[in-house]
C-alpha cells in the first residue's frame, strides 16, 4: 500500500477507535475503507480484525474491576469464545471473495440493526436485572448461544459485542455492569483467537494492520475524552447511517 492509502486506513482507524470507545460500531467505518483502497474483502476483513485487537484487550482491562466474582463465567465463557472464533476464522478461509461479497451487505445490515436494537436490548437488560435471582438460568446454558456468537465474531465481527451482550442477558441475571465487563473479555476472546489465527493466513496486509493498530488506539483515548461531549445515541445514528450506506452500495456492486 503507498502512503497516501496507508493515512486513509489510519484516519479510518482513528475514527473507528473514538466510535467503538463512544457507541460501537467502529468496524462499519474500518472494513469498507480498506475494501474501498483496494483490498480484496477477506483480506480486509483478516487484516481488521488483527487491527483492530489492542482495542478490546483495552476495553477488558478498563472494565477488569467489574469481572471480579465471575471467575467461573470466564471459566465457561473464555474457551467457548476461543472455540467460536478459531470456528469462525476456518470458515472465513474457506470462503472466496465472491462468496465472502455476497454475504457481506445482509452482515452489515445484520450489525446496523443490532446498533439501531443497542438501547432496546440494554433497557431489557436492565428490567430482567430487577427480577428475582431465581428467574435466571444456570450459568453454563449461556455456552449453548455463545458458540455461534463466537462463529460469527470469527467470521466478521461487526456488531458482535451487541450480540454477546443480549446472549448474557437471556441466561444471566445480573447488573448490566457486570455484563457488559463480561461481553468485554468474551468479545476479546473470540477477537484474538480469530486474530492468532489469522497472523499464519497470509492474508493479513501487514503495513495497514500496523498503522490502524495505532491509530485505533489514538482513537480511542480520543473517544474516551470526547465521551462527556458527544452524546452517544447521535453517533451511533451517524454509524446507522454510514453501515446502511455502505450496505447498500455493496448490496448495488
Amino acid at each position: 500500500m503507498d502512503i497516501v492509502h496507508l493515512l486513509i486506513v489510519g484516519l479510518a482507524a482513528v475514527a473507528g477507535g473514538a466510535v467503538n470507545a463512544l457507541a460501537g460500531g467502529g468496524t462499519l467505518i474500518t472494513f469498507p475503507v480498506l475494501t474501498a483502497v483496494g483490498v480484496p474483502m477477506v483480506a480486509a476483513n483478516i487484516t481488521n480484525t488483527v487491527a483492530l485487537c489492542p482495542g478490546y484487550l483495552g476495553a477488558t482491562f478498563a472494565q477488569k474491576r467489574d469481572l471480579r466474582g465471575q471467575a467461573l463465567r470466564l471459566w465457561l465463557l473464555l474457551p467457548a469464545g476461543v472455540v467460536g472464533g478459531i470456528g469462525g476464522g476456518i470458515l472465513l478461509l474457506h470462503t472466496d471473495d465472491a462468496v465472502f461479497g455476497k454475504v457481506v451487505p445482509y452482515l452489515i445490515i445484520m450489525a446496523v440493526v443490532l446498533m439501531a436494537a443497542q438501547d432496546k436490548i440494554r433497557a431489557w437488560l436492565m428490567r430482567r436485572a430487577g427480577k428475582e435471582e431465581g428467574a435466571s438460568l444456570h450459568d453454563a446454558w449461556a455456552l449453548l448461544p455463545i458458540i455461534p456468537a463466537a462463529v460469527y465474531g470469527g467470521f466478521f465481527g461487526a456488531g458482535v459485542s451487541v450480540i454477546v451482550i443480549a446472549v448474557l442477558g437471556l441466561v444471566m441475571s445480573d447488573s448490566i455492569i457486570r455484563l457488559n465487563a463480561l461481553k468485554q473479555a468474551v468479545s476479546f476472546a473470540i477477537n484474538t483467537a480469530a486474530a492468532i489465527f489469522f497472523l499464519f493466513s497470509g492474508q493479513v496486509v501487514w503495513s495497514a494492520a500496523m498503522v490502524m493498530a495505532v491509530g485505533a488506539i489514538a482513537g480511542g483515548v480520543i473517544g474516551g475524552r470526547l465521551a462527556g461531549r458527544i452524546r452517544p445515541l447521535t453517533l451511533r445514528r451517524i454509524v446507522i447511517g454510514i453501515g446502511s450506506a455502505v450496505a447498500l452500495i455493496y448490496l448495488i456492486r
